[in-house]
């Protein structure tokens, strides 16, 4: 399979003969980054705020996935698990709580979760919830998410194969957010070389987690 990151917290995932699903578009008026112009069967929405509920980006869409739930669509099983206080209101305003949902999508056995803009520590059942995790998209530059600290705390209850940072400061982005180095340096890591997209099959998993920083593409 294929994961393309465009900016923020928005990811295309692909592989051949299962559906493609978009993650959190953007409204880059208030993000930054370019017009998202992307197409997929399936967009997920972490939470209601212009930076991860632009579902209008994405053309040919036959399904919208805002909240909590299990689902099988396109050969692609997705778990969506409430986080961050759960409750079903959604309270907008500054700092209000918005409930966020990580998404788990199983592609035959690759699973990949997008932590949207989780904000502390989930608890052990919630990390039950979401079982054995290959690769998770994991914010890291703080804002409405976790900052470097957190980020890495949480990785380290999951372990994952491989992490991809999202959410942190780049070029392009508007928002204020904390740097992908701070990140780094809280995991230990020089700064790898950035890669347009990743590549993976099940037998090329690494078997201790491994770091990937991908660009930020133009759709």
């Amino acid at each position: 399979m294929e994961i393309t990151w465009y900016g923020h917290s928005c990811f295309r995932l692909t592989e051949r003969n299962y559906a493609t699903v978009v993650t959190d578009p953007f409204d880059n008026k208030s993000i930054g980054y370019d017009s998202l112009k992307l197409k997929a069967d399936i967009v997920t929405v972490s939470h209601e705020a212009p930076g991860h509920n632009n579902v209008d980006a994405v053309k040919g869409t036959s399904h919208v996935i805002d909240g909590s739930g299990e689902f099988e669509i396109g050969g692609v099983f997705i778990t969506g698990v409430q986080t961050d206080g759960g409750g079903s209101g959604r309270k907008k305003g500054k700092g209000d709580s918005v409930r966020n949902t990580i998404y788990v999508f199983d592609y035959d056995g690759i699973t990949v979760a997008h932590m949207g803009d989780l904000k502390q520590t989930p608890t052990q059942s919630e990390i039950e919830s979401l079982g054995t995790i290959n690769v998770a998209l994991v914010p890291v530059g703080g804002g409405g998410g976790l900052n470097a600290a957190k980020a890495a705390e949480v990785i380290s209850l999951i372990e994952p194969n491989i992490v991809i940072p999202m959410h942190y400061a780049t070029p392009a982005a508007k928002v204020s957010l904390e740097s992908l180095n701070k990140f780094l340096k809280e995991m230990g890591l020089s700064k790898p070389d950035a890669q347009p997209s990743l590549k993976l099959t099940r037998s090329g998993l690494p078997d201790e987690t491994r770091v990937v920083v991908l660009e930020y593409q133009s759709s």
